[in-house]
């Protein structure tokens, strides 16, 4: 860095400084003005009320404008301070770190490029998506029967009895209705953003490679529900058509087992579950 950059950052850092100084000027001004004001309002008569309000208004209205323009003022300088400053810091940097900067924006842009992409297969067009849409008809996904404002999200096996196209939203049915005599099987409109397709229970590269550590939402053995668990290994370095997981809350004797479960039962962790 050099000594003419230090001076001028030195000069900008100055003019902020002051131009910060006379904006409190002002508000102290405007602060006493508005105290004289309610003292007009309470004591005075009416003409005089009049006559000296509106000298106090005038000058009021002035100190704003100022105010305004010293804001503005700050605001630019600022702006320019911190360009200087960022400029100062690039060329201070060696070409490794530069480089690491670089990927790092570039690994940012393709992270946010990614998650824009539909989660459904062959979704290349809205007639494409559409028509796969349809064709889940007879299918088993897994679908959030709760509603947004629920205090936690409830994830379950259902049946697609009719997706409709116009409105996007599907007619579903939980073909389990419990352990109760009572219970029957219900029906569910959902739209889109409740439903997950499984992967195909005969085509294991169906199936999305998630790695160890990685959540997922996952049926529970020997139930229709879905629930968040941890891979503990993936399927396919187990050459295993099944995930062995670890489910939050499922602790047992101070540990979480390992639970297996099939490929095509698991899927991505919806952004945002609540459980």
């Amino acid at each position: 860095m050099s000594g003419t950059e230090i001076s001028v950052l030195f000069e900008k850092s100055k003019e902020l400084d002051q131009l910060r100084k006379d904006l409190e000027d002002d508000i102290l001004e405007i602060n006493k003005l508005h105290k004289k004001l309610q003292a007009c309002k309470y004591h005075l008569a009416p003409d005089i009320i009049e006559k000296s309000g509106d000298s106090i208004l005038q000058r009021l209205r002035s100190l704003y404008v100022h105010a305004k323009e010293l804001s503005e003022n700050e605001m630019s300088v600022s702006t320019t301070l911190m360009a200087q400053l960022d400029a100062l810091l690039q060329s201070g940097l060696s070409a490794a770190q530069r480089k690491k900067i670089e990927v790092s924006e570039q690994k940012k842009k393709r992270i946010k490029t990614d998650s824009d992409i539909p989660r459904f297969p062959n979704a290349t067009s809205m007639r494409n998506q559409l028509e796969y849409w349809a064709s889940l008809k007879g299918e088993q996904v897994a679908a959030r029967v709760t509603s947004d404002d629920a205090e936690k999200d409830e994830w379950f096996v259902v049946k697609v009895i009719h997706f409709d196209k116009e409105a996007k939203e599907f007619d579903v049915l939980d073909e389990d209705p419990g352990d109760d005599e009572e219970s029957i099987q219900k029906k569910y409109k959902l739209p889109l953003s409740r439903i997950i397709p499984f992967p195909k229970k005969g085509d294991p590269s169906s199936a999305p490679d998630f790695p160890p550590g990685k959540h997922v939402l996952a049926v529970y053995p020997g139930t229709t529900a879905l629930y968040k668990a941890t891979v503990v290994n993936t399927h396919r370095k187990r050459k295993a058509d099944d995930y062995s997981l670890e489910f939050d809350d499922d602790e047992e004797d101070g540990s979480l087992p390992q639970r297996s479960v099939p490929f095509y039962r698991v899927v991505t962790l919806p952004e945002g579950h609540r459980q």
